[in-house]
């Protein structure tokens, strides 16, 4: 998520024994060959499963027959983040073993604090925490991208399996353009997109990006995306705020976004400034994404966690020096949330109620207003800032500060990891989730059907 958080020392309590281990598919030995951009056929679930009479748009569901009428509806959900081993694994290579038990640990947490959702980092950096036929194992799962887990299991099929279990939905989390993470030790395998595509790949400060104004880019990512979507049994896509870069600083000067090659092919006859054809090139992606997931799987939700302010001083009153997403990241996010592209919008509301100029609940409300198709908006919670920013309580405070504008809303906190290990954080939220409560319900998903 975001460059602001340091990577957080990884002390979970191992609570659950290993499960059998399954040999590799025949069918999904590493790719070591060019990706293709087109968006690949269905195959084989690994994973066994039932054929479902009717497509899933409420796991929880699965368990309703034990729960009151008055069961509320809302979002509980904790990120997953796998980028730099955050929540998991706690440190790459460990025994396949050991990280089964380290993930149910976390899963056991979110179904003691009555989550209902979680959101699993999947590709963070063009690489996958799953057999991907088109890019290289993640360094973060086995310490060497490319390598695969020995013995053989993986993990998006087991997260799945395991988290449907304890009634929770699992949502695949994507990061769609970033290549490398400025913390990357392993060198890239011979399948990653910066070997096999240098064209376009942007260095940019510290980051390496795949350019969103490269068409090849954009259906990269949209390949895995699908991939994954008719592969395994996913409740939902979510994108978190990457979508151009964070400003870097290069010789101490802000630096723009080297896509100069992109925008001579593409950008300089289409009639935009080079600031409008960025902002449309993430538009494009962003609605062919969710034409695309719907298509493949009309119940799958497909969900965005933008930068938590749109625009410096939007809505009055907040800070007029904050970031301006929407003219540095190129997120027009409120655009995706009026046109109903997104099922979900869950701003990353990274900030205290007070002072008003990052006031939580003001900017919470201004989403909330941006939003005529009646699309579910969510907040994305702060909880890697407790203890250090602000107390436990705050979170509290938010949970019910969201609770009195919306009775089909809910959170997603960042990140689980510290749910399972902060005791004063884990007692505020189960204490506000001491209810189990039901996924809140997507209408226009049955009408895509």
């Amino acid at each position: 998520m975001k460059r602001v958080f340091q990577r957080l020392v990884c002390v979970a309590a191992v609570l659950l024994a290993g499960c059998a281990e399954n040999p590799p598919p025949q069918n999904y030995q590493p790719a070591m060959v060019t990706p293709q951009y087109n968006p690949p056929p269905p195959a084989p679930k690994i994973s066994p499963a039932q054929p479902k009479p009717q497509p899933r748009l409420q796991p929880s569901q699965k368990t309703t027959t034990a729960v009151s009428p008055a069961t509320p509806r809302e979002l509980r959900a904790a990120w997953i983040a796998t980028v730099a081993n955050i929540d998991w694994p706690s440190k790459p290579g460990l025994p396949v073993a050991e990280q089964k038990r380290e993930l149910l640990a976390l899963l056991d947490c979110a179904q003691r604090l009555h989550l209902n959702a979680v959101f699993f980092q999947v590709r963070s950096v063009c690489d996958a925490m799953y057999a991907s036929p088109l890019e290289p194992w993640s360094e973060y799962l086995t310490g060497v991208q490319g390598k695969t887990p020995s013995p053989f299991y993986d993990p998006l099929a087991f997260t799945v399996a395991e988290a449907h279990k304890r009634g929770l939905q699992l949502h695949a989390w994507f990061n769609p353009f970033r290549a490398a993470h400025p913390e990357t030790k392993s060198p890239p395998a011979l399948n990653h997109v910066t070997r096999t595509h240098p064209e376009i790949i942007r260095h940019y400060g510290k980051q390496t990006w795949c350019d969103p104004g490269e068409p090849a880019a954009q259906a990269r990512a949209l390949a895995a995306v699908l991939d994954v979507v008719k592969r395994y049994d996913v409740d939902g896509i979510v994108f978190d705020d990457y979508f151009y870069p964070y400003p870097e600083k290069i010789g101490g000067a802000a630096a723009d976004f080297p896509d100069g090659v992109s925008w001579k092919k593409f950008g300089a006859s289409s009639g935009m400034v080079r600031d409008d054809w960025r902002r449309a090139n993430i538009n494009k992606f962003v609605q062919k994404a969710a034409s695309e997931i719907h298509v493949a799987k009309p119940w799958v939700q497909f969900g965005i966690s933008p930068f938590g302010i749109w625009r410096p001083a939007v809505p009055a009153g907040i800070d007029a020096h904050a970031l301006d997403s929407y003219a540095k990241l190129y997120a027009d996010a409120p655009l995706w949330l009026r046109n109903g592209w997104v099922d979900y919008l869950a701003p990353q509301l990274y900030w205290p109620i007070a002072p008003r100029e990052h006031g939580f609940t003001t900017l919470y409300q201004w989403w909330r207003a941006q939003n005529p198709q009646g699309r579910r908006v969510y907040a994305a919670l702060n909880d890697a800032a407790v203890g250090t920013k602000f107390s436990a309580d705050e979170i509290g405070r938010q949970i019910d500060a969201v609770r009195t504008q919306t009775s089909n809303g809910g959170e997603v906190h960042y990140h689980l990891r510290n749910l399972l290990e902060n005791p004063a954080l884990a007692k505020i939220v189960a204490a506000k989730y001491a209810q189990p409560a039901l996924q809140p319900l997507m209408p226009w998903l049955e009408s895509r059907k």
